[in-house]
């Protein structure tokens, strides 16, 4: 029997959704939601919309059109979970638990904490000027919709790989602190958090928007999903394009018109249109095309979703009924990660345990990351902090997954000549401050032996 394999889409509700949401995370995410293999979870982000939006009006109107949205669209709630954020109250407490083990100085390095910063600086203002704690802690907010649920993979867009990346540290942390302690209240084997995988969807469409950038609420360049069919296409018609005159020639490759008329058609009617573009199509022709193969796409849909938003008590039943049917996953888990840290409510026996030393807890960790030059990276770092083992660069972020693997394999017989040679791939560099690879596989092999000793004592 094929494992099932656990996906988490979250969607954040701080505006109407739009034609970039739609091709670029909705659409792709529900036609992956009909695989047999898959478990999918498709989530409201509104905790997240409080980091940016302080309009409630604008967070409430956009729970319910976004949900509209996703339910207009097909989502099929027997099958996938389909929640709201804010009704799952495990992910707030579990957001804790995971900040009690999460470094500042990894938050320090988020992207849009890192930039915030930045801009204040070039500006002369105080480093964290107008800086929320919200905006800095939205990583551990983020970590702990992924964990909560133990998702194999998420799907994201470039921007968000750091996020995952993150979520994969915290969620180690955590694992090598309390791990012992979960598999002793489970009576199991496994630790408390599968490390998520990030997906990136390199085949699904980026849409520009209105003036030739990503469409994107932050540009103000969107095109509403669900206009009536006359506004769509004045919409469409405000489109920029060059001066080139009918008859004349025109490129696809950078045409705004072309790339967003490609997400919605078939290879067939792009290979026309491409044709057109060659024999010199009129941009008002051109557009027009554009709006009869997308209102085509959407009139159906549309419909159910003006039909949805005249019921809102029809989506309000939906989304509890999607809360209940998660929180019979998250509850419990919470309550096995809430005594495994020390929340129980029981009475512990007195089993004469004492405090781990701080040797006891210094073990090695794995680290994540992807550097400016686009490519991605892992390192070996001890409980210090010191790094151990550093990687060369690698294309894509399974790569550096498929290496580590390698090495834990490798962690059970550090004392072999196999290890030693494995450096001599060119993949890893064995710093300074160890002796050689065997070094830091032994290290490896004690976190491993570590966790034997526990498994055989739980049991």
């Amino acid at each position: 029997m094929t494992a099932m394999i656990r996906t988490l889409t979250g969607i954040t509700t701080s505006g109407t959704p739009h034609l970039g949401n739609y091709v670029g995370a909705i659409r792709p995410a529900i036609a992956a939601s009909r695989r047999a293999d898959v478990e999918s979870f498709y989530f409201l982000a509104d905790y997240h919309a409080l980091v940016k939006c302080e309009d409630p009006a604008r967070v409430a109107r956009s729970r319910l059109e976004i949900a509209a949205t996703w339910l207009a669209l097909g989502l099929d709630t027997d099958r996938a979970f389909f929640y709201r954020q804010s009704d799952i109250p495990e992910i707030p407490e579990l957001t804790w638990l995971l900040t009690c083990v999460t470094a500042k100085g990894l938050l320090n390095r988020a992207h849009a904490y890192k930039a915030a910063v930045d801009r204040n600086v070039e500006g002369n203002e105080d480093a964290d000027a107008g800086v929320n704690a919200g905006l800095f802690m939205y990583p551990v907010l983020m970590a702990a919709d992924i964990l909560v649920f133990n998702a194999h993979r998420v799907p994201v867009g470039k921007d968000q790989i750091q996020h995952i990346e993150m979520a994969r540290d915290i969620g180690q942390r955590f694992n090598h602190l309390y791990g012992a302690a979960y598999r002793a209240v489970t009576a199991g084997d496994e630790d408390p958090f599968v490390l998520p995988e990030v997906v990136i969807e390199e085949n699904v469409a980026t849409l520009p928007g209105l003036d030739g950038r990503k469409m994107s609420k932050s540009y103000d360049n969107t095109i509403p999903l669900w206009l009536p069919s006359a506004q769509l296409k004045k919409a469409l018609l405000g489109i920029l394009t060059d001066s080139r005159a009918p008859g004349e020639p025109k490129d696809t490759e950078g045409s705004n018109i072309f790339s967003i008329y490609q997400a919605f058609a078939t290879a067939e009617e792009t290979n026309a249109m491409r044709v057109a573009f060659a024999e010199g199509i009129a941009w008002g022709d051109a557009k027009q095309r554009l709006f009869e193969r997308i209102d085509a796409e959407l009139s159906e849909p549309r419909e159910r979703y003006d039909a949805l938003m005249a019921r809102p008590d029809e989506i309000e039943d939906r989304l509890q009924v999607g809360a209940r049917k998660a929180r019979e996953r998250s509850a419990p888990f919470l309550a096995a990660l809430r005594e495994s840290v020390g929340l129980s409510s029981r009475v512990p026996a007195a089993k004469g345990n004492t405090p781990k030393s701080k040797t006891a807890t210094a073990a090695p960790l794995w680290k994540r990351y992807r550097e400016k030059d686009s490519r991605f990276y892992f390192k070996l770092v001890d409980g210090e902090g010191v790094v151990l083992l550093q990687s060369g660069g690698f294309e894509r972020p399974d790569e550096c997954g498929r290496l580590i693997d390698t090495l834990m394999n490798m962690a059970a017989n550090a004392g072999s000549d196999q290890a030693a040679d494995w450096s001599m791939q060119g993949k890893v560099e064995v710093l300074a401050s160890t002796q050689d690879v065997k070094s830091a596989l032994s290290a490896l092999a004690a976190i491993q032996a570590e966790k034997q000793a526990a498994k055989a004592s739980a049991n």
